[in-house]
Formats: C-alpha cells, structure tokens, sequence
C-alpha cells in the first residue's frame, strides 16, 4: 500500500507499506544534524520572491555605496548647475528645451528644472543620503530595543513596570507630527538659529529623532519574548547551575529573539526610508544642494515641475515604491523560512 506524504522543503514522496520511500530517506539524510540557521536558509533560497527581493535590496544598497565612483565614471556629478554652465540646455522659465526633461545620451535621466542639476547622479547620492541614515536609525533602534526590551522581559518586577510605562508614554506621541516639531528643536541645539546649518547636523538630528521614537515597537516585542523566555526549563536550568543574569541574557536570551529581531529589522527599515524622505519633502529634512529622495519629491510637487516636467517624479518615485516593497518581501520572506509554519 502506498500513500504520499508531505516532506519539508516542497514535493512529495510516498510510504510503501509502511516504510518511507527513498526519496523521504534521501531528504532525511541531508536535512540530519543540520543547524536551525542551516534549515532557514534553505528554506529561504527555495523562495523565489525573497531570493529576487534579497537582489534588489542589494542592488540599491551597491548603488548609493557605489555612487562617487558611479558618478566618476558617469562624467558628473549632483552638485552642478547646469542652468548656469549650459544656459542654451534650458527655456528662459529653467526648464529643459529638448522632451521629457532633457533625457538624452549625455544626460540619462534628464535635468532638473530650476537649478539644472543632473538627475542620474542626483538620484543615485539621494539613495546613499536616506539609506545611509536609515541605516543608522535602525542600528540605534535595534540596540536601544535590545536593551531596554530584553531588560525589561528577563529582569520583570520594578524594571519591568517602568520600562513598560516609558514605552506607553512614547507610544503615545503623534510620531510625524512630532518628528516635524522637533527637528528645529534639534537643530537649533547645535547651531545658532541665525547660522547657516550644515548637513551633518540636519543628519545627526534625523538620526535622533527618528530613534527616539523608533524603538518602542521593537522593544515591547522582545519585552514579551523574553517574559515567556524566562520561565523555559533551559532558563530554570541556567540559574540553578549558578549562571550571572548577564551570562543567561547573553548565551541563553539574546539567542532566542534572532527571529522577531531580524523579522522586525527588515520591517523597519523602509519604515525609516519613506519616514525621513517625508521630513526632507516637508522641508525640515535634508535640504538643496544636498541629495536626498524626499528632497526631490519636494521639488517635484513645485508648480514649476508639475506643470512642465511631469517627468522628474519618476525615476526616484519609481526607485522608492520598488526599493520598499522589495524589503517588505524580504521581511516576509524571512519569517516564513524562519517559521515554515506560517502561510501567506
């Protein structure tokens, strides 16, 4: 008698009379003394949609750590006016003479109305501005949810409570709203309202204010991972065998949130991205000459672009929708081979 069973991985093999087939043994044999991490990544490369999303991810990364070289072999860079340098390229309003905003073989994605800066190498240095801060938004995030959410959840009593209450009062800021409010506050901690401020305080203060509203959501998740954590024979285990609390929450703990820590990461990541491209668009952001994503929406919705140059929103609002739903895949991806249990 023969029945098919489900084998992990995909496919199926077949029970004869009782005895797994040999394609059942087969997977068996190599799936045997496999690691936790081993097993994940298999079931990772299986899924087509995070392989190809994993790819795009990195190409953008590759693109904004790549761009001064980029732009070096391009023959340009983002910070040329070109409406000055090469008045002829543009109508007495500043914008391109020749269609689709100047797209041509010198100038790929066109120029800027305006100002005229090239939008190839703009796009490519505003990629490498938000990912660069998004980036370190979400490191200080996720250090800042280690501590404070895994403290919390191991150590519970008196730590726990108040931990619990500082994320209950944060989570009760209006984020945007507060993100546009206090980023002059910020600003203005380090440089004088009258001065011209520099890029890398606008970037500091980014960095600032979108973490200390960041990390509430990822510290109450392992806040709870580590309250059920703690009561596991394992931990019970460790404490009696005389184990320090920095011991168990290093070796017993911190191992055990891999999962909800590297899940929720490539969720907030593009979280980050579309957060501080808002603050540039809305003008408390990164602002001209610097390139940023935000930024360029910002000029784009000018009425001077609206009305002759429909074309300057595409390359970077197309870049921005196919970088964030390629990272929201990934971070779907990742789960699932994480727990192969869960269905989308």
């Amino acid at each position: 008698m023969t029945s098919p069973i489900d084998i992990e991985g995909g496919g199926t093999s077949v029970v004869v009379d009782g005895e797994p087939g040999p394609e059942t043994k087969n997977e068996a044999v190599k799936l045997e003394g496999r690691s936790p991490g081993q097993l994940m990544w298999l079931r990772f490369k299986r899924d087509r949609t995070g392989v190809i999303s994993a790819y795009v991810v990195g190409f953008f990364f590759l693109i904004g750590l790549l761009a001064p070289l980029i732009s070096k072999l391009y023959g340009k860079n983002p910070y040329t006016v070109y409406a000055d340098e090469r008045p002829e390229l543009f109508d007495s309003a500043g914008v391109p003479v020749q269609p689709n905003g100047g797209i041509s073989s010198q100038f790929w994605f066109g120029l800027e109305p305006g100002n005229g800066y090239d939008v190839f190498t703009k796009l490519i240095y505003g990629i490498r501005t938000s990912l660069m801060i998004s980036v370190a938004v979400t490191v200080a995030v996720v250090l800042t949810g280690i501590l404070l959410g895994v403290t919390a959840g191991y150590a519970g009593g008196r730590t726990d409570y108040f931990i619990g209450r500082v994320i209950d009062f944060l989570l009760a800021f209006p984020a945007q709203l507060f993100f546009i409010a206090s980023m002059p506050v910020v600003v203005s901690l380090f440089v004088s309202p009258r001065d011209e401020t520099p890029t890398y305080v606008r970037v500091v203060a980014l960095i600032i204010v979108q973490w200390f509203l960041g990390w509430m959501g990822l510290g109450r998740i392992l806040r709870g991972t580590a309250l059920a954590l703690r009561e596991r024979e394992f931990i019970e285990a460790a404490r009696v065998s005389g184990a320090s609390s920095w011991r168990i929450i290093r070796k017993e703990i911190l191992p055990n949130v891999v999962t909800p820590l590297l899940v929720q990461s490539t969720y907030l990541l593009p979280g980050f991205v579309t957060a501080e491209a808002g603050l540039s668009f809305l003008g408390v952001g990164i602002v001209e000459p610097t390139p940023d994503w935000g930024q360029m929406f910002s000029k784009a919705s000018t009425e001077l672009v609206m009305q002759n140059d429909i074309t300057y929103m595409f390359f970077p609002g197309v870049s921005m929708i196919i970088f964030v739903v390629a990272f929201n895949l990934l971070g779907d991806s990742v789960r699932d081979a994480f727990d192969p249990k869960t269905a989308r």
